[in-house]
């Protein structure tokens, strides 16, 4: 097993006004399942590529291990890459697909079928050695290009968007599996997602990346209680958190008419022009209209033992959709108006120009 290291690692395509990858420092720890997640273009998957030999580093360093690997090629690397469209061979049977690899490499015959066997056990793959991959489902084929990088015993796997292909009942299965498989291997792995929730509920740790750079490296429940700006926290949760444009006043948040309290070290700290955020499930519906903010609900999303409610808000810098979390059984009605307020812990305080967090 080993460590992973980026060392200031650029990359820049030719003729781009600007680096994809300005300059990235990361740790991974060896065995740890590291999660690279931001929007389309932030530079996640270059980063992997970067890693994995397939792209060049311009300036910088990468490590694996205490070992410089910069400038090997991809096969001097000792990872293994997952891809998102599998990359199977049509044309071999699925044990001869994860066997492949090992055929170049020349390992001996009895060696490849101990750990085509050992591979396809784990992975439940030990009725479909001889199918084709067409024969085969989107999970099922997925499962053997995870086989095809287990066979290979590498000190590194690299996983590039492996569930975008599958149906979303597969996608939740075959996160759990891959999560589980990690877990047993002990094998370091960095996994790129554009999938907030995919990244959540799979990595020890989780890197969120704009722009090619690093906006904060934590704990998947660090990153939702603490983000570290207004990107992460506007990225990370699902339905995302409630962004409100409010005013500092005499240690409080004041929205219109409307005042938030907010904690000791924001309002120490906070001035002028500030941005509140409270997650859907931390505000608390008040019957006294006098001291909740005004919500006109425009849709109920029942979930069973939850209930999401969308509404509108008049006052000025609320979202054009504040989100609320109830429970299934409150009985929110499309139309009505309800009256919402929350705790000075649940609040998420950002200065509105840099996107720094203010907050404890």
């Amino acid at each position: 097993m080993a460590t992973i290291s980026f060392k200031k690692a650029q990359r820049w395509y030719p003729g781009a006004d600007e680096p994809a990858v300005p300059g990235i420092d990361l740790e991974v720890r060896d065995g740890e399942f590291m999660v690279l997640v931001g929007p389309s273009g932030c530079g996640k998957s270059t980063t992997l590529r970067m890693l994995a030999g397939l792209e060049e580093v311009n300036s910088g360093h990468i490590f694996i291990g205490d070992k410089d690997v910069t400038a090997l090629p991809p096969k001097d690397r000792d990872i293994a890459m997952v891809f998102q469209n599998y990359a199977l061979y049509p044309h071999m049977s699925v044990r001869d697909n994860m066997a492949f690899a090992l055929k170049m490499a020349k390992v001996p015959e009895e060696e490849r079928k101990r750990r085509v066997a050992e591979a396809a056990k784990l992975l439940g793959l030990e009725q479909f050695l001889e199918r084709k991959p067409k024969a085969l489902s989107g999970g099922q084929r997925q499962r053997v290009a995870m086989g095809r990088a287990i066979v290979r015993e590498p000190q590194v796997f690299c996983m590039d968007e492996p569930l975008s292909n599958l149906d979303a009942k597969m996608r939740v299965q075959t996160r759990t599996d891959i999560a589980k498989l990690q877990s047993s291997l002990g094998v370091t792995t960095v996994y790129v997602t554009h999938d907030q929730v995919e990244a959540m509920t799979m990595g020890d740790r989780v890197a969120v990346m704009k722009l090619g750079i690093l906006q904060q490296v934590d704990t998947p429940l660090n990153l939702y209680d603490r983000p570290a700006n207004l990107f992460v926290a506007g990225f990370i949760g699902s339905p995302q958190m409630n962004l409100i444009e409010a005013h500092a006043e005499n240690g409080q948040a004041q929205i219109g008419s409307y005042r938030v309290p907010v904690d000791e070290a924001a309002a120490k700290k906070m001035q002028g022009n500030i941005t509140v955020g409270v997650r859907p499930e931390a505000w608390r519906i008040e019957k006294d209209s006098e001291h909740g903010l005004p919500v006109q609900v425009t849709v109920v999303e029942e979930l069973g033992s939850d209930a999401y409610v969308y509404g509108t808000c008049g006052v000025e810098g609320t979202p054009s959709n504040v989100i609320i979390r109830v429970s299934g059984r409150d009985h929110v009605q499309k139309g009505e108006t309800v009256f919402v307020t929350t705790d000075p812990r649940h609040v998420h305080v950002f200065d509105t120009d840099t996107g720094e967090r203010l907050s404890d």
